[in-house]
């Protein structure tokens, strides 16, 4: 579905070096600090930036040779993306129509009358919550085979969170065929979401995991300087078949936990 090997960017004050994978089928969540690089990953996805190495395949397409007709098969969300303000619900349907051969106009009304979203109030006056299930609802309203949602869910509340996630859920249920690259700084946005987690930080991935094995088997510790170079806690830390430093001060450490048979 989608297949990103070796992606580099390279700013004065930042560089990105990673790789990915989404399966089709799959539910695959990108979980990273402010500024750790998600949303750059996104836009080199999309073709939105210029890339200085690797490669990006794209529903078996390579991204150079994306046409117009192939985005058609997407769904986007990015933070900094939407409508203007002053239109409204009722003004961008027929915009959508001209954009996507695909677009479901009942489907699109229905949901639209379902999350009480008004059709004739201007998008600059809807909340943000209101404003993140437009965007997500017109991602979904196209038949796309992949939606990219960046942050889809930053800034809400946790009930207009829940009706979002509930509404990808039943996106992935319609097709078995579907796929869902998400993005957040919010790990338990995604823990019921996603069949798997990247995690990504200062530009790099340093965790593929699927979900069920990162919620048990894997723990966070934190620690002040003292707790983390007591001799006890250093040498078992070591004995982890895998561990990061998430944070230094305090220092925050994923380690994956020993099994009940280790000695």
């Amino acid at each position: 579905m989608l297949k990103v090997e070796h992606l580099q960017k390279r700013y004065k004050q930042f560089s990105l070096n990673c790789s990915l994978e989404i399966k089709s089928g799959y539910v695959t969540g990108l979980i990273g600090q402010n500024g750790a690089g998600k949303s750059t990953t996104f836009k080199a996805i999309l073709g939105l930036i210029s890339i200085d190495g690797g490669a990006i395949t794209l529903l078996g397409k390579e991204i150079e040779n994306f046409t117009a007709k192939d985005k058609e098969a997407l769904g986007v969300v990015l933070s900094d993306s939407g409508f203007s303000g002053y239109l409204t619900i009722r003004d961008i349907v027929p915009v959508l129509e001209h954009l996507y051969h695909k677009f479901d106009k009942y489907f699109f009304l229905e949901q639209v009358k379902k999350y009480n979203l008004p059709l004739n109030k201007k998008i600059k006056e809807f909340s943000t919550g209101m404003k993140a299930k437009l965007k997500v609802l017109v991602a979904i309203s196209h038949h796309a085979k992949l939606l990219i949602l960046d942050e889809p869910t930053a800034g809400l509340d946790v009930i207009a969170r829940d009706e979002l996630l509930e509404l990808l859920r039943e996106f992935m249920e319609k097709d078995e065929d579907r796929a869902i690259l998400i993005s957040s700084h919010i790990s338990s946005d995604l823990e019921t979401l996603c069949d798997d987690l990247y995690m990504i930080h200062d530009g790099k991935i340093i965790l593929h995991e699927d979900t069920d094995v990162l919620l048990g088997d894997y723990a966070l510790l934190k620690l002040d300087d003292t707790q983390y170079h007591a001799q006890t806690i250093s040498s078992a830390l070591q004995k982890r078949a895998f561990r990061i430093q998430l944070s230094h001060r305090p220092k925050t450490v994923l380690y994956r936990k020993l099994s009940r048979y280790h000695d």
